[in-house]
């Protein structure tokens, strides 16, 4: 019997039907002390963003241990040493068809919050400040959505943003996409000068840094404002906060950070970024697709 750990938590449904198909599975967190032993006892552990599996971790499952496959449930798989595992014979998959669609409500969330005002509103209502005369906003009708990579996210976003009237243009690597023609492929200069509102939907190479730093920003529409749902490094937060003083960036809004949980003082209590804790993915509905899709992984993996 093949033994399963979500470390991280799995939909309690998809957990069932593991079972009933006849794995062994453990719902339940170990920290990295803890780990380096649990990790030898299972055939595959699945994980989310709050475990980091590097390369001693794997170095234990490998040695004496019996782990086969390593799942991300969720698109990024940055928290994972994979090129080191799959060396070791380790297979390393990820769910990227389950939660594009809640990434991309939560992007368009902070741009009506950054808007209309709607963060920072809710923090002062509640301090009894009246604030009307200083909340006028913009509407996004009309509005240069700018996308950084053209993945299944930013495609979603794009028909969201589009269907309130928004203009969409996009860079991404790969070059011009043949999905929604009606978005225009631009340089990366390009969308920095004509976008509005930015919104950042790539993954986090380390070697190759921040995908926007000072030079970036520099390049910027003054007055923009800026989305990161995609990964805390792609954004180099200390010329974000130089670009929010300046005012090249109106206002920001972050799901994902350099260092998570964040503890930088001077991005949380920032009065112009809107904040989330990491919860793009975190819909009852991204969850239960996440969970079928990781059976699906398993049942062509662990055979």
């Amino acid at each position: 019997m093949f033994k399963i750990l979500a470390n991280d938590g799995i939909d309690a449904s998809a957990a069932e039907k593991l079972i009933e198909l006849g794995y062994d599975v453990e719902v339940k967190f170990y920290d990295k002390d803890e780990l380096v032993t649990k990790i030898k006892e299972v055939d595959c552990i699945i994980i989310r963003s709050a475990t980091k599996i590097r390369k001693d971790l794997i170095d234990e499952a490998v040695n004496g241990g019996q782990l086969k496959l390593i799942i991300r449930a969720g698109v990024g798989i940055d928290n994972i040493d994979h090129v080191y595992a799959k060396s070791k014979g380790i297979s390393v998959r990820n769910t990227p068809n389950s939660s594009s669609d809640a990434v991309a409500e939560l992007a368009l969330g902070h741009m009506f919050a950054l808007a209309r005002h709607i963060y920072i509103s809710n923090v002062t209502m509640r301090q009894g400040i009246w604030n009307k005369k200083l909340y006028a906003g913009i509407e996004l009708n009309g509005k240069t959505l700018g996308l950084i990579g053209f993945g299944r996210i930013s495609q979603s976003l794009a028909k969201k943003a589009m269907a309130l009237g928004m203009k969409v243009i996009y860079n991404d690597f790969l070059g011009a996409s043949d999905n929604l023609p009606e978005c225009k492929f631009v340089s990366q200069d390009e969308l920095l000068a004509q976008s509005d509102f930015i919104s950042l939907h790539i993954p986090f190479i380390k070697a190759n840094g921040p995908a926007l730093s000072t030079k970036e920003f520099n390049k910027m529409k003054k007055g923009m404002y800026l989305i990161n749902t995609a990964r805390g490094g792609v954004v180099d937060e200390n010329a974000l906060l130089t670009a929010l003083d300046s005012g090249i960036v109106a206002k920001a809004a972050l799901d994902v950070y350099e260092n998570e949980p964040c503890k930088d003082e001077r991005i949380y209590t920032h009065e112009l970024i809107s904040l989330t804790p990491h919860i793009g993915a975190a819909t009852k509905e991204a969850q239960a697709r996440i969970g079928l899709e990781t059976i699906d992984v398993i049942k062509e993996s662990l055979i």
